[in-house]
């Protein structure tokens, strides 16, 4: 399709995003379904986050992503927040309301959908997460409003740990339905007893990573057992030491890149109220 003087944009806001697969996929789906909307990135600083919104707020852009390190920086600039934006303190899509920037966070539905999609339900089951960062915030946050039972949030002693501290208060006084407890990271002898109390263990650390690729947080694989259930928000490699170790002792594992995917698949329907032709895209880029 040509773009044309009808045509709406949305983008991509953060630092560094010339490697990002986002262009390519929502353009892809615009072209599939016949939207006049055309996705282009943008290189913000966190500094300069404040003047981008209000520039795309002028040039009134149908919606926003917003990647790291901005998408704190933008909570802050939003109209109004999601429920789970605003329990996770961040945002990575916003949508145009009438004029009004209404900010959303789909990377933990990302992850619940990625978990449904690989025939893994999270309601009443009991997980235990490592990770204090962005991801592990928006995956402990949305499971507990998707009606996960209980959730064992660990978390190295670090800059960090004040996140994971706050997160854990926000669930407990926000989410009553969801137990929680917050653990250090360190503790490795907790963290194996933890899984094995556990239906779903996920890495949301950068381990399995590079430089950490080849690494896991996990050193006594005896802790993997059939029935337990092996998440990674790591998606290069694709499948980490993690996920091998977790294959290897019969368990059924959910990789990274689906929450790619899914969190994607959920700013697109906000964007458009359409769904994104998923099989495709997944099958051209995530394949």
């Amino acid at each position: 399709m040509e773009i044309s003087g009808h045509t709406q944009m949305l983008c991509l806001i953060g630092s560094p995003v010339g490697h990002s697969g986002s262009p390519a996929m929502y353009n892809y789906s615009f072209r599939k379904l016949g939207l006049d909307y055309a996705y282009l990135a943008f290189d913000i600083k966190e500094e300069e986050a404040p003047e981008a919104v209000r520039s795309l707020k002028l040039l009134n852009v149908k919606g926003f992503n917003v990647t790291m390190p901005c998408k704190t920086a933008v909570c802050h600039c939003c109209d109004e927040l999601s429920q789970a934006a605003g329990l996770i303190g961040a945002v990575n899509t916003v949508v145009n309301v009438n004029g009004r920037w209404i900010g959303h966070n789909t990377d933990g539905l990302g992850w619940v959908q990625s978990c449904r999609d690989s025939g893994v339900e999270v309601r009443g089951k009991k997980m235990a997460i490592a990770g204090s960062g962005g991801a592990a915030t928006a995956i402990a946050v949305t499971s507990a409003l998707e009606g996960i039972r209980e959730l064992s949030v660990f978390a190295r002693k670090d800059s960090f740990y004040d996140n994971a501290e706050a997160t854990v208060e926000k669930i407990h006084n926000h989410i009553p339905g969801c137990t929680v407890h917050l653990y250090d990271l360190d503790e490795e002898g907790r963290l194996y007893e933890e899984i094995g109390k556990s239906d779903i263990f996920t890495n949301a650390t950068r381990v399995g990573m590079k430089p950490m690729d080849g690494q896991s947080l996990i050193r006594d694989t005896k802790v993997f057992r059939k029935g337990l259930v092996v998440s990674d928000v790591v998606y290069n490699p694709r499948t980490t030491k993690l996920l091998a170790d977790a294959q290897a002792a019969g368990c059924k594992t959910v990789p990274g890149v689906g929450m790619l995917l899914w969190q994607g698949v959920e700013a697109f329907r906000l964007y458009t109220g359409l769904d994104m032709p998923v099989e495709e895209v997944r099958e051209r880029y995530f394949a």
